[in-house]
């Protein structure tokens, strides 16, 4: 199972997942429901239930949808619930493992008793983790398309996607324009968008005193900082001219303007796991305690996002870290980061501990990760350089996000790691190589491949 997240913490768009996939039962045949990114419903009339397998079931959803060839590899099934989320491989059989789900929860979550036997999952055609950012700039299907951008939206609203409030009205601002048409001078645009806010901006940017919004209070009160913001890139958002084919393609640009801002953002396309991480101690007492965390992870690297502040607390390439996960009978379950940096002007190592029962999970993924990385880079060298076709422009450049306390900045001085230089007695490490870190498990040396999650090593892994 190769994308998996226990946030019962921030459930996020798992909230809206709380429902069997299903329906009906016989002698022979189900009727079964894979709900899309925008909470819209597939419903599948399938034959033995208990064997079909998540590639058949991919199949079906994708010939009911009429998507294209590049939507097998774009789209996985995933079985989401507010506790968990994994992604499927193509051999799985997701009523077999609906069935061990208690089994699931028990070993990669902190869920209770009570909310273990609660907890029911659905099945949700999601993208891929896999697909590569690449492959969707050469996507051109508006229904593929539509789906992507949907499943991203639902990401910025929730805020599993942390942005600065300048990408946010962008991103708002294309939203406006998907579900209100082109921007209408003269039009009461500022009451459409006051009365649905949180349709176009995530909620903690919508709540009243948060300082934003504060201007919302009484009748006739003017629009605040970030809305008039909204309104401002609203009007803003170019429309396609032309011939009646490219007016009729003008909401798949608009996808693709969304998708294409949600490019920059670093932890896009992440799968996402729960856990916690030690504060810095502070006080005479020197208290520290723990803080929960959100730990994306991509083809590109890992970030972890604190759930509670909605910034991201350290980001790291797979060529910027080692890592190992540790699993002792008497402790927690413990993925550990290490990577460069100083204290107090000197180089150090610094190691980060993320307590998560996913930690396993993690591991697996990052390495999985690192090994489908070093797979393409061969075959992007051999298939040589390619020609870009002549009648189209070349891509815009993309501003990086490098604001001064932007949200997708690493905070390392939020964080409590371990410091140690090369003599130190406890962990043996040179610096600065990272060839010779102290855990084996990092780009340049990762061996074996990526195995699913086995919560019953007989039973199920069987199609």
């Amino acid at each position: 199972m190769e994308g998996a997240e226990g946030n019962a913490g921030q459930p996020g768009p798992a909230e809206r997942s709380h429902r069997s996939s299903v329906s009906s039962v016989g002698a022979r045949a189900a009727d079964v429901l894979v709900y899309l990114a925008d909470d819209t419903v597939v419903p599948l009339a399938v034959e033995n239930l208990s064997s079909i397998s998540a590639h058949e079931l991919h199949r079906a959803v994708r010939e009911v949808l009429q998507l294209p060839d590049v939507a097998l590899e774009a789209f996985a099934l995933w079985l989401v619930s507010p506790l968990l989320e994994v992604q499927l491989k193509p051999k799985h059989q997701p009523y077999k493992l609906g069935r061990q789900w208690p089994e699931l929860l028990l070993r990669f979550t902190d869920a209770s008793d009570d909310d273990v036997a609660m907890d029911e999952p659905s099945l949700q055609f999601r993208r891929n983790v896999f697909f590569p950012r690449r492959r969707e700039l050469q996507v051109h299907d508006e229904e593929v398309l539509r789906l992507l951008y949907e499943e991203a939206k639902s990401n910025v609203l929730s805020a599993r996607y942390p942005c600065d409030l300048e990408d946010c009205e962008v991103l708002g601002a294309l939203v406006c324009r998907v579900q209100l048409g082109p921007y209408q001078p003269g039009q009461p645009a500022a009451c459409t968008l006051r009365e649905k806010l949180d349709s176009f901006l995530p909620a903690h940017l919508c709540k009243r005193g948060h300082g934003l919004f504060a201007a919302f209070r009484g009748r006739g009160a003017k629009t605040g900082p970030g809305e008039q913001g909204l309104l401002n890139a609203y009007r803003q958002v170019k429309e396609v001219t032309g011939n009646d084919s490219e007016r009729e393609a003008t909401l798949g640009s608009h996808y693709r303007a969304y998708l294409l801002k949600c490019h920059e953002l670093p932890f896009y396309g992440c799968a996402f796991f729960h856990g916690e991480v030690d504060k810095p101690a502070q006080g005479f007492l020197h208290r520290g305690g723990r803080k929960p965390v959100t730990v994306a992870i991509s083809l590109e690297g890992v970030h972890v996002i604190d759930n509670r502040e909605k910034h991201v607390l350290l980001g790291l390439r797979f060529q910027e870290l080692s890592w190992d996960h540790t699993s002792p009978e008497e402790e927690e379950p413990v993925l550990w980061l290490e990577f460069d940096g100083d204290s107090e002007g000197m180089p150090v190592n610094k190691l980060l501990r993320i307590y998560s029962k996913q930690a396993e999970l993690m591991s697996g993924l990052i390495e999985y990760c690192i090994e489908l990385s070093q797979a393409a880079e061969p075959q992007e060298s051999a298939s040589g350089p390619q020609e870009a076709p002549s009648p189209s422009p070349p891509p815009t450049q993309r501003p990086k996000l490098r604001r001064q306390g932007s949200v997708v900045c690493s905070r390392i001085q939020h964080l409590s790691t371990i410091d140690y230089v090369e003599d130190g007695k406890g962990i043996k490490r040179v610096k600065p190589k990272r060839t010779t870190s102290f855990f084996s498990r990092q780009l340049s040396s990762s061996q074996g491949s990526y195995t699913v999650v086995q919560p019953t090593d007989d039973n199920l892994e069987q199609s």
